[in-house]
C-alpha cells in the first residue's frame, strides 16, 4: 500500500494500453494511405473508363465502315449504276470523318493522361528522393546508437512514468519508422506503374498518330473517287437521257414504218380485183406454243421499266440473252418487210405473218434475209448481236398483232 491506499498500476496493463494505442495510430494511419492511394486509382480508373468509351465509339464506326465497304463490293459486282457508288462512297467519307474525329478526341485525352501521369512520376520521385533521405539518415541513427539502445533508454528512466514516456517515444519512433518504410516502399512501386502507364501511352499516341494518318489518305481518296464518280454518274445520266430520246425516236420509227406497211395492206386489200388477203400465220391457238426465236435469259421485259439512275425505260418487247453470233429464227412463216439498221435496235428484221401481224427482230449482228423474201417458220433470219453497249449480247424481240405491241411472252413457249 502507498500513502494514498492504492495499488500501483501493475505495468503489463500500462504496456497493453500503450500498445492499444499504438495500434490504433497505426491504423489510422494505414486508412489514410489507402484511401489517398484508393483516390488515385478512382482517378485512373475514370480516365481508362473515358478510354475505353472512345475505343468503343472507334470500333463502332469501324464495324460501320467495313459493313459500307461490303455493301460497296455487292455493288460492284452486281449490274446497278454509278449513282448507288457515289452514294455508297459519301456515306464512307462521312463515316471516316467521324473516325478522324473520334482518333482526335482519344488523342487529346491520351495526351491528358500523358501529362497526369508525368506529373504524377514526377511528384513521387520527388518525394522518393526525400523519404530515402529521411530512411537513411535513420539508418546511421540507429546504427550508431547501437542495438541495447532501447534497452538502456528504458532502464535508465528515473521514475515508473518516465518509463511510460520513453516506451510511448520509442513506440512512436517505431512506428514512424514502419511508415517511412512502407511509404518508400509504395512510392518504388507508384513509380514502376507510372513509367509503365507512360509506356502504354505513348505506344497508344503513336498508335494513333499512325492510325490518323491512315485514315487521313483514305479519307482524301474517298474524296477523289467520289468525286470522279460523281462526273461518270453526270455524264451517263446525260447519256442515258440521250439514248431514251432516241430510242423513243426509232420505236416510233418502226411503229410508223408498220402503220405505213397496214395503211398500204389496207389499200391493197380494198383495191378492185384484189386477191383475197392470206390468213395470218400466228393464229389466237398459238398463244403460249411459239417456239423462242433464240434460246436464252430474259434481260428486260415488256412494258415500263424504272432504271436504277431513276429513269424510265418502255420496251415494246423483251431482250433475250444469248452469246453473240447465235442464229436467230422466224417465229412463223412470213415476208421480211424491214431488214435494215434502225438507230437504237441496230440491225433489225421485221417479218409481216399476215393479216396485220408481225415480228420484229433487233439488236442483231448480222442479218440473213433482205426485204420482200419469203421465209418459213424456224428459218434463221440473223444471229445475235449487242446493239445496247449497257446490256450483253442479246436479240430485242417484239411482236404486233395489228401493228400494236403486246407481250411477246403470252406467245412463246413456256412463258415466265
Amino acid at each position: 500500500m502507498n500513502g494514498s491506499g492504492r495499488r500501483p498500476a501493475q505495468p503489463h496493463r500500462l504496456a497493453r494500453v500503450i500498445r492499444g494505442a499504438a495500434v490504433g495510430v497505426v491504423t489510422l494511419l494505414s486508412t489514410a494511405l489507402l484511401a489517398a492511394d484508393a483516390q488515385g486509382q478512382a482517378g485512373t480508373q475514370s480516365a481508362e473508363q473515358r478510354l475505353r468509351q472512345q475505343q468503343s465509339e472507334l470500333d463502332k464506326l469501324r464495324k460501320e465502315r467495313s459493313d459500307l465497304e461490303n455493301r460497296m463490293n455487292q455493288l460492284q459486282r452486281s449490274a446497278r449504276t454509278l449513282a448507288e457508288e457515289v452514294a455508297n462512297l459519301e456515306a464512307q467519307r462521312r463515316t471516316t470523318a467521324r473516325l478522324v474525329e473520334a482518333l482526335d478526341k482519344q488523342l487529346e485525352t491520351i495526351n491528358e493522361e500523358v501529362i497526369k501521369a508525368s506529373s504524377g512520376l514526377q511528384r513521387a520521385e520527388g518525394e522518393l528522393v526525400n523519404r530515402r533521405g529521411a530512411l537513411q539518415r535513420r539508418m546511421v541513427e540507429i546504427y550508431k546508437r547501437g542495438s541495447l539502445y532501447d534497452v538502456e533508454a528504458m532502464l535508465s528512466a528515473q521514475s515508473f512514468a518516465g518509463l511510460v514516456a520513453r516506451y510511448k517515444y520509442l513506440h512512436e519512433l517505431a512506428v514512424n519508422d514502419r511508415n517511412l518504410v512502407r511509404r518508400v516502399e509504395g512510392l518504388r512501386d507508384q513509380i514502376i506503374s507510372q513509367r509503365l502507364l507512360l509506356v502504354r501511352l505513348q505506344d497508344d499516341v503513336s498508335r494513333n498518330r499512325q492510325e490518323k494518318e491512315r485514315e487521313a489518305r483514305r479519307l482524301a481518296a474517298l474524296e477523289n473517287t467520289r468525286q470522279r464518280n460523281l462526273t461518270a454518274v453526270q455524264r451517263s445520266a446525260a447519256q442515258a437521257r440521250e439514248r431514251l430520246q432516241q430510242l423513243a425516236r426509232d420505236e416510233s420509227r418502226i411503229a410508223n414504218a408498220i402503220a405505213t406497211l397496214e395503211t398500204a395492206r389496207r389499200r391493197a386489200e380494198m383495191a378492185p380485183n384484189a386477191r383475197p388477203a392470206a390468213p395470218s400465220t400466228i393464229r389466237t391457238s398459238d398463244l403460249g406454243k411459239l417456239d423462242w426465236p433464240v434460246d436464252g435469259t430474259l434481260l428486260y421485259q415488256f412494258g415500263r421499266v424504272v432504271n436504277p439512275n431513276n429513269t424510265t425505260t418502255r420496251w415494246n418487247g423483251v431482250g433475250i440473252g444469248a452469246p453473240a453470233g447465235t442464229a436467230v429464227r422466224s417465229i412463223a412463216a412470213g415476208e421480211v418487210v424491214l431488214a435494215d439498221n434502225v438507230g437504237t435496235y441496230g440491225s433489225t428484221v421485221i417479218v409481216q405473218h399476215g393479216g396485220g401481224d408481225y415480228s420484229v427482230y433487233g439488236s442483231l449482228a448480222q442479218i440473213g434475209v433482205r426485204r420482200g423474201q419469203q421465209v418459213t417458220k424456224g428459218q434463221v433470219i440473223g444471229t445475235v448481236g449487242a446493239a445496247d453497249p449497257e446490256l450483253p449480247p442479246h436479240l430485242h424481240f417484239e411482236i404486233r398483232p395489228k401493228g400494236r405491241a403486246v407481250d411477246p411472252l403470252d406467245w412463246l413457249r413456256g412463258k415466265r
